[in-house]
């Protein structure tokens, strides 16, 4: 079977976060003791990947909030509104983030009927058990959600075949699994020897230092290429399918994934290579009409021309353009794998039927 690495842990009424910026080259869990923790872990992409990024923001709002001085149930969901509001401005641009937060507040609002029912002190010792719950509820939902992707996923390869994945998508993005691997991972299980090729994915490099590392620690055969390369690897035949995931997918089916993504798309439209987009039915986000609708995140240039290098590789000052996504168009996707299914197009048509399975 193969061994999974989870980029959340709790143990012993603890938080910890596997820092990925750290990685490959160190294997680091970071305790979150308070807000700034988890702000600055989610910012700074030490956890990472839509679904990995709920799932920590449900279980770090809950770490952060459970031993909160508060006079009543009033003041309570107050300052509990006010860590929401603060987590929820470190990333703009991942649903999950947003999503997780607001169950949990959906859930402690919840208990205000059951909260008069009882002493405040008793009460708060009650919420704070119901939140840890359903922090668990949304982790374990994300294990089986991704499990069930990887199934569908399976459905449309066949063994041998070679993939090219963008950015990563893999366990460490999620509980665990991954969205766009974890069909690879269910394939490995099974003997289909895939042959993956990874984008290294700049700038930040998600591809080099995190796909290839946990699909080479898997046993997975993986290839890793510069990002400039997708179009000649698929010219000479070696890409039967493109995998990729997605941090926040609009009503119309257009889909917001790391910055590169759409070009792969394109690239593989071109060759006739189907491109299939993993996307969680919590990163759907129906609210929003359509890919130009989706607010992208603007980045520090350094990360473009400093952070990787041991002196800057460009000039001193030099005007950056750093979009950290890009929206790939509903046109260029083959198909959209949920953990409820396969949707095909018309995605503004399908994609709202998910949520009736």
């Amino acid at each position: 079977m193969t061994s999974f690495m989870s980029p959340i842990k709790y143990e012993h009424e603890k938080m910890y976060l596997l820092d990925q910026t750290l990685l490959p080259g160190q294997e680091v869990y970071l305790e979150i003791q308070n807000k700034e923790d988890l702000w600055e872990a989610i910012y700074k992409l030490k956890v990472r990947g839509a679904p990995a990024i709920g799932v920590a923001a449900a279980c770090g709002i809950y770490v952060c909030t459970r031993d909160m001085a508060a006079a009543s149930f009033e003041e309570f969901c107050h300052a509990f509104h006010e860590v929401k509001e603060y987590l929820a401005s470190a990333r703009p641009t991942a649903v999950n983030l947003f999503w997780a937060l607001n169950r949990m507040e959906a859930k402690l609002l919840s208990l205000k009927e059951k909260a008069k029912t009882e002493t405040w002190e008793r009460a708060q010792i009650h919420i704070t058990q119901e939140l840890k719950e359903e922090a668990r509820k949304i982790y374990q939902e994300d294990v089986d959600s991704c499990y069930a992707m990887g199934k569908y996923g399976l459905s449309l390869l066949k063994p041998g075949m070679g993939i090219l994945t963008h950015c990563n998508a893999g366990t460490i993005a999620t509980a665990k699994y991954g969205t766009c691997l974890s069909p690879l991972y269910l394939g490995q299980e099974q003997g289909y020897h895939f042959k993956v090729f990874a984008d290294e994915t700049r700038p930040l490099l998600q591809g080099a230092r995190l796909t290839s590392w946990e699909l080479d620690k898997a046993g997975i055969d993986v290839t890793l290429i510069c990002d400039n390369m997708a179009s000649i690897v698929m010219k000479n035949g070696w890409i039967d399918a493109v995998v990729v995931g997605c941090d926040r997918m609009a009503a119309n089916g257009d889909g917001a994934n790391k910055i590169g993504t759409s070009g792969v798309a394109i690239l593989a439209k071109e060759y006739g290579i189907p491109f299939y987009m993993f996307v969680p039915t919590s990163t759907i986000d129906l609210n929003t009409p359509a890919g130009k609708d989706i607010h992208i995140e603007q980045r520090k240039g350094e990360e473009v021309y400093k952070m990787w290098y041991e002196k800057p590789m460009a000039p001193e000052g030099v005007k950056t353009y750093n979009p950290a996504f890009d929206v790939t168009d509903a046109k260029y996707i083959t198909a959209v794998i949920t953990e409820k299914g396969i949707m095909y197009p018309p995605y503004d048509i399908n994609l709202p039927k998910v949520f009736e399975v």
